[in-house]
């Protein structure tokens, strides 16, 4: 009989980091959990979670991961040292879980619905680009237009990278003509800043 045959229980491990595995084989007994795999990191502090069959669930903290490496025909894996958390005490726990999220507009929704809109700086630019685009086509002589048309799709291209740089915006923002309409509307794009 292989070491999986005793793997009856089906564990997350929640790590204090913020990620999450799931479905992990294990066998669960008074003080300990056994994980016959090598390929997760399980560290002191971190969460097991367990699903049982009645309904119920359970909350294990990890006090001493215990990894052991494969020795002859025992595979690798922990036998880990837990303390088994009370139902306010896992509650709290799990809370204090940090998520690193990075990127533009990320969040996270923990247990509620979002209704927010996001609006980034860079689409607010964009829209006020586009006008700008519309400024230039309606006043500007066509001798004008071009350059000034070429200016701004540099400008365009500076914020849809969605880290543009001041100071080059600034700069071909300043060789656009001086045309109230425009000028307007290259101070609404600095003010982005």
């Amino acid at each position: 009989m292989g070491f999986e045959s005793l793997m009856k229980d089906k564990v997350s491990v929640l790590k204090k980091s913020g990620g999450e595995y799931n479905s992990i084989s294990a066998s669960v007994q008074s003080g300990k959990i056994f994980i016959q795999r090598a390929d997760i990191l399980i560290e002191t502090g971190d969460l097991i979670t367990r699903k049982m069959s009645n309904g119920g669930s359970e909350t294990f903290e990890v006090l001493d991961p215990g990894f052991h490496e494969q020795f002859h025909g025992i595979p690798a894996g922990y036998q880990m040292r837990v303390k088994k958390l009370g139902a306010p005490e896992a509650t709290a726990a799990i809370q204090h879980i940090t998520y690193n999220i990075s990127g533009s507009n990320a969040h996270i929704n923990n247990k509620s619905n979002d209704n927010s809109t996001n609006i980034t700086v860079s689409s607010i630019a964009l829209e006020k680009i586009a006008d700008l685009r519309r400024e230039i086509d309606t006043s500007l002589l066509p001798s004008q237009k071009k350059e000034a048309l070429e200016v701004v799709d540099a400008v365009e291209a500076q914020f849809k990278t969605g880290l543009p740089s001041r100071p080059v915006v600034n700069a071909l923002l300043a060789g656009l003509p001086h045309a109230a309409n425009i000028a307007t509307l290259v101070s609404a794009i600095q003010g982005l800043f």
